[in-house]
């Protein structure tokens, strides 16, 4: 695990401001990044990841953990490695030592593509995606993510993600609009 630097890169529910209280928040994108779905070896679910690609380029925040420390975002992030971004995959100006979290092979299920994403976990991501990036922002999240064949577990009423968020009727029917788009089965 590095520990140089005090920012992260989030690119799933870290985009979701409402999640936590990291400094000084700003829009990026990482080049040569995608992310992908990837089923948990610990629990019945499917998380985010980020991947290596060079043909791929993702939106996300990047914040300060200054004042609260990488222990709780490291934490958070239990299930992934944290390790430093190319100054070259930035593509923002002045910023160095940037991390981002990637899903810890020890903590992904190869077998398991029949382990759905939580709605809840979706929603929140989807949210903070509409809230900086907007409606085309939110379409080029689903768009610029892999994995889409496995299910989306219905949460919505009784949210199971920790930090789940409550959407508005635009931002839901956004979401359900996507899946919809991308004939993902939805399942209770």
């Amino acid at each position: 695990m590095v520990t140089s630097g005090s920012l992260f890169f989030g690119y799933g529910s870290l985009v979701d401001l409402a999640t936590h209280d990291y400094q000084n928040p700003r829009k990026a994108t990482v080049r040569g990044w995608r992310r992908q779905w990837v089923c948990s070896a610990t629990r019945e679910v499917s998380f985010l990841s980020a991947v290596k690609d060079t043909r791929s380029s993702i939106q996300g925040m990047i914040a300060d953990v200054t004042g609260v420390g990488w222990d709780a975002l490291d934490e958070r992030e239990a299930a992934y490695n944290r390790i430093e971004l190319d100054s070259n995959e930035l593509q923002i100006n002045a910023v160095r030592d940037v991390q981002i979290y990637v899903a810890d092979p020890n903590h992904i299920d190869p077998n398991g593509f029949n382990k759905p994403i939580l709605l809840s976990y979706l929603d929140c991501v989807a949210q903070g995606f509409y809230e900086h990036f907007g409606v085309d922002g939110v379409a080029a999240f689903f768009n610029s993510t892999q994995g889409w064949e496995r299910p989306v577990k219905n949460d919505r009423a009784a949210p199971v993600y920790p930090r789940a968020q409550v959407l508005t009727d635009v931002q839901s029917k956004l979401v359900d609009d996507h899946l919809k788009r991308l004939s993902v089965t939805i399942v209770t």
